[in-house]
């Protein structure tokens, strides 16, 4: 099978096309046929080997798919040949057959296309576990999204907004901040501006933001503290501007704050297939309507023009989510 490859780490311009074996599903999985692959910020940082996969997963890129069983191992009864589906993977997603825990499958949307499903995996098991499970976001409370013009961020604002919060976010740009307006949240505020933290005080009347989804980590986690309101939540899930932060445990004592952290890929199937369950029931139902949880494809790339794919999500410049096809 055909499949993006590597040698040796670096710059997009590493990734060609190659060949190796078609995988076999083990006891519990399913083979699918890929016909579309979503690009994510993990992926590029494991292309620069600073994002190694777990032990025992496939070094090959890509942690989301859409298409065809293409067939199963023992114990699979939920899911037949030719089902149209698509799954979180740990790693192997860039290829044209991937093997993948059959919990982790989910049915591809009425209405969607395989190339809007793929957008879907990474995005909405990483922004339900965390907003929604984690940090306990409830209808009427206030959301902060950062990067909201990212997979994860646009994800956010749709989801915030389908289960009733008020959503604001950041972006770097006008025409994002008016992506993020039209996607549902109330407000966006351009980081390079304006102060985020005294922005989100005057937009809610200086009560403070409830929970924050920070994909930036470094610095801005001491300011997402000043933004908080009373017990408010903040969930990091990324560290693009630094691995270490400083807060100040005054402010967070006097807010009753508290400061979350998680990841995705490392977790069990088991775990995994849990968010999958709490997906079909409480979002796919959400998802044929098309609102306001609708498919956001930034551009589809071939899998020979993969280096391109990853170079527009390196150039920050993308908005939603960019697609590999075989």
């Amino acid at each position: 099978m055909r499949y993006v490859a590597y040698v040796e780490p670096g710059e997009p311009g590493v990734l060609h096309v190659a060949q190796r074996p078609e995988p076999v599903p083990a006891p519990g999985e399913v083979l699918v046929a890929v016909e579309a692959a979503g690009v994510c910020r993990a992926d590029a940082l494991q292309r620069r080997g600073l994002y190694p996969p777990p032990p025992g997963v496939s070094l090959v890129l890509g942690l989301e798919v859409a298409g065809t069983i293409a067939g199963a191992g023992a114990e699979v009864q939920e899911w037949r040949t030719g089902d149209r589906v698509c799954a979180l993977v740990s790693g192997g997603g860039y290829a044209e057959r991937v093997s993948v825990p059959r919990g982790q499958v989910l049915p591809i949307p009425g209405g969607w296309t395989a190339i809007e499903a793929a957008t879907l995996p990474e995005n909405a098991f990483t922004v339900y576990d965390n907003i929604f499970t984690r940090a306990r976001l409830r209808p009427g409370e206030t959301l902060l999204v950062h990067g909201g013009t990212s997979g994860i961020g646009t994800t956010a604002i749709m989801f915030g907004r389908a289960f009733g919060a008020r959503i604001f976010a950041t972006a770097g740009t006008p025409e994002k901040c008016e992506a993020c307006v039209a996607l549902g949240a109330e407000a966006a505020i351009n980081y390079r501006e304006s102060d985020f933290v005294a922005e989100c005080k005057r937009l809610t009347g200086g009560r403070g933001i409830d929970v924050v989804l920070d994909i930036v980590g470094g610095d801005y986690i001491e300011r997402d503290v000043e933004s908080l309101a009373l017990d408010g939540r903040i969930v990091c899930i990324s560290s693009v501007r630094g691995t270490e932060a400083r807060v100040n445990l005054v402010k967070m004592l006097r807010r009753r704050a508290s400061l979350l952290t998680s990841s995705l890929r490392p977790r069990t199937p088991e775990q995994k297939a849990a968010i999958a369950e709490r997906l079909l029931e409480n979002v796919w139902p959400l998802l044929p309507k098309r609102d306001p949880i609708k498919p956001l494809v930034d551009s589809v790339f071939p899998f020979e023009k993969a280096a391109d794919a990853h170079a527009r999500l390196e150039s920050n410049a993308h908005i939603g989510k960019i697609v590999l096809v075989p």
